[in-house]
């Protein structure tokens, strides 16, 4: 029999979707929800055509990433009106709150609900970006009302 040590720790493991065991296995986490299909753009891409991939998805905002896939930022529906010519990194909101995919869902409604947030960025331990995750989803899951 193998074993194998997975130093990052059990809260990476279940980051990074890997199979869980024991009695909250099968509490839905944020990772399950976050909408991965989110549309991404870099720092020096010009705005204007930002907006036309994200309008083309069906999006109202774009996740701004490096090379890497790590999460530098976001631009919201406000930030995609800007000047077409400018770049992404002059109008987007750096560093974004992010949550990890193993939090529970449970408490991420309440968390939610109380400061009125519609949505959440879902990375890893080490910012690679998972999806976003919204508020009416997580509410669906644990049958809460919405506000």
């Amino acid at each position: 029999m193998q074993v194998f040590r997975y130093a990052p720790g059990k809260a990476d493991w279940a980051a990074s979707r890997l199979p869980m065991e024991g009695k909250q296995a099968a509490s839905p986490r944020a990772g399950v929800l976050a909408r991965q299909d989110v549309p991404t753009c870099q720092l020096t891409d010009r705005l204007g055509e930002v907006r036309e991939c994200v309008q083309a998805a069906g999006w109202k905002e774009c996740i701004v990433v490096n090379d890497e896939g790590l999460v530098l930022g976001r631009l919201d529906q406000w930030a995609l009106t800007a000047d077409s010519e400018a770049v992404v990194e002059a109008v987007m909101e750096s560093g974004p709150t992010t949550i990890r995919p193993s939090v529970p869902l449970d408490a991420l409604a309440k968390h939610m609900q109380e400061r009125k947030l519609n949505s959440m960025m879902v990375t890893t331990s080490d910012g690679g970006l998972v999806g976003v995750l919204y508020r009416k989803d997580v509410e669906q899951r644990v049958g809460n009302a919405a506000d």
